[in-house]
């Protein structure tokens, strides 16, 4: 079992990984070693994350999700293949506690009469200093 959370366990069985060759530095040992990590899991086949978690993975990282509705993680970071599977698992992790908590809801607030009397000041200081622009006289000219 995979630990997000107390509350959030995935089977590894439903975690696939794949590799590949990673761009980037290292010479001749690039182009022979598999580095790269690409982490792939079923977001809708899985039965242990809650609907609402699934539902708030799906909004916040629509691009992450591909048709078949699988969540994709990658990481190229470093030159050997564990630290990279070790870095993918992290980041899967990160991106799973961002949606585990439902989002605060906004208690609208009203503005304090302090900011209500900084606003109505700056908005004197700019009319004032637009006035004193002005052609003394009126500014009639015909």
């Amino acid at each position: 079992m995979f630990q997000v959370s107390s509350r959030i366990k995935i089977p590894r069985d439903d975690i696939r990984m794949t590799f590949s060759r990673s761009s980037g530095p290292g010479g001749q040992h690039v182009n022979k070693v598999n580095t790269r990590v690409m982490l792939r899991w079923l977001v809708a086949a899985s039965e242990e994350l809650p609907a609402a978690v699934c539902q708030r993975l799906r909004e916040r990282y629509p691009r992450r999700i591909n048709k078949l509705g699988e969540l994709i993680v990658t990481s190229q970071r470093f030159r050997d293949q564990s630290r990279n599977v070790d870095d993918c698992l992290e980041k899967f992790r990160q991106l799973l506690l961002s949606v585990a908590s439902p989002p605060r809801r906004r208690r609208p607030t009203r503005p304090t009469r302090a900011s209500k009397e900084r606003r109505l000041q700056n908005k004197r200081r700019r009319s004032e200093k637009k006035q004193r622009r002005r052609r003394p006289g009126g500014g009639d000219e015909s």
